[in-house]
């Protein structure tokens, strides 16, 4: 994310629910997909968990960026 659209996001977010809940979520996944991909080697069962993490954050991701550009018009 650029940093205008994380200033907007610190901006809105108390005022926006679902920003806030996006947002928190985007930082969860991003925790939880550090320490999955700091192990030397996954099990089939975490390389799934992975691509179901970086789904879940891509689409909160998209769905925050809907929510950014409402606010930048």
């Amino acid at each position: 994310m650029e940093a205008n659209e994380l200033t907007l996001i610190e901006q809105f977010r108390d005022k926006d629910t679902e920003l806030q809940t996006l947002w928190e979520e985007h930082l969860l996944y991003e925790k939880q997909l550090e320490k999955l991909e700091s192990k030397p080697f996954l099990s089939p069962q975490e390389d799934l968990l992975v691509k179901d993490i970086k789904k879940k954050k891509l689409l909160g991701k998209t769905r925050m960026q809907a929510i950014i550009d409402r606010y930048k018009s």
